[in-house]
């Protein structure tokens, strides 16, 4: 009697092999979207952290440039005010030394302020009465020299200085809020490769994931720490 052999089809064989192969690409495929999942979450908290870090040091920047200006503007005030006073003791003496009256004058010009005299004096020496291209008064000379004047411009550049730092937090801000998008895009094509069926597309779209992830992290990688 013969013997019957049982022989099992080549297709049998890759039917049960295949159902393994395509296990292990899934699970390869599922890791790979688990990894850019809490990758892409870590670089998101980063970058929203170091978004929020420009901001403050935007704001602090931008309160005190404010804070410094309204300094600047007080010695400006301060430097205008003074500079009156010297124009109204300057005039009362001028109407007096006009006048004829000697003694009336030295009493304007004991009253000048001391950072006035020097002014004052080196316009004196021009004979100004009798020279017709004389400076037509104190004011006008390079040796009148305000303090308060010169300390505004010192502050004005202090708070430009500030207001410009603050301007490149808050771009850096931006970048940072920007990189938040490549992030979010790639949280969405991770999450999504997880619900697709179809090998290939599922492949694509976590390549596209992968690509887009390398791209927001060089981004940040040249983007300054706050």
């Amino acid at each position: 009697m013969p013997h019957a052999h049982a022989h099992v089809p080549h297709e049998l064989t890759e039917r049960e092999e295949h159902p393994s192969a395509v296990s292990r690409m899934e699970r390869r495929l599922e890791l790979g979207a688990v990894l850019l999942l809490s990758i892409t979450t870590v670089a998101t908290a980063w970058s929203g952290y170091q978004a929020a870090r420009w901001s403050g040091e935007q704001s602090q920047h931008y309160a005190r440039a404010s804070a410094v200006r309204v300094k600047a503007q007080q010695q400006n005030t301060a430097a205008g005010q003074l500079r009156i006073d010297d124009l109204l003791y300057f005039d009362e003496w001028l109407n007096a030394e006009r006048g004829g009256d000697a003694k009336l004058a030295k009493v304007y010009e004991r009253r000048f302020r001391p950072a006035f005299v020097p002014a004052f004096r080196a316009w004196i020496a021009q004979k100004p009465f009798t020279n017709p291209d004389a400076v037509p008064g104190p004011l006008y000379m390079p040796e009148y020299r305000s303090a308060e004047a010169a300390a505004a411009r010192r502050l004005d550049v202090q708070a430009d200085g500030l207001y410009e730092t603050g301007t490149e937090a808050k771009s850096n801000d931006d970048r940072y809020i920007l990189s938040t998008v490549f992030f979010a895009a790639v949280l969405f094509f991770a999450g999504i490769s997880l619900r697709l069926a179809w090998r290939p597309l599922r492949t694509f779209v976590l390549g596209l994931a992968t690509l887009m992830l390398l791209a927001g992290t060089l981004f940040v990688a040249t983007l300054p720490v706050a």
